[in-house]
């Protein structure tokens, strides 16, 4: 089971494929700010953590490249303030 978030760049989206199942965040940027739009988790994932871990991941990613995150969505936005990233 391969728990990696994947940038795909052509949906403009991060993925998190768990047995088959996508938890998904979509996302664009303006300069140097990565927003997340929506955060989706099929129903099969919900309750597992998976957007979470999700979530963990883009914030890796969005270090890394050194983009300022701002969230759209409200699960984003409640995780981050939970975690303090906000």
């Amino acid at each position: 089971m391969n728990q990696t978030v994947i940038d795909n760049t052509g949906e403009s989206r991060f993925e998190l494929n768990i047995d088959g199942q996508v938890a998904r965040a979509d996302y664009r940027i303006s300069g140097d700010t990565l927003y997340i739009d929506y955060v989706e988790a099929p129903p099969a994932l919900r309750g597992t953590g998976a957007a979470g871990r999700l979530m963990e991941g883009i914030m890796t990613v969005a270090a890394e490249k050194g983009y300022a995150v701002e969230p759209v969505c409200g699960y984003a936005a409640a995780w981050m303030r939970r975690n303090r990233k906000l």
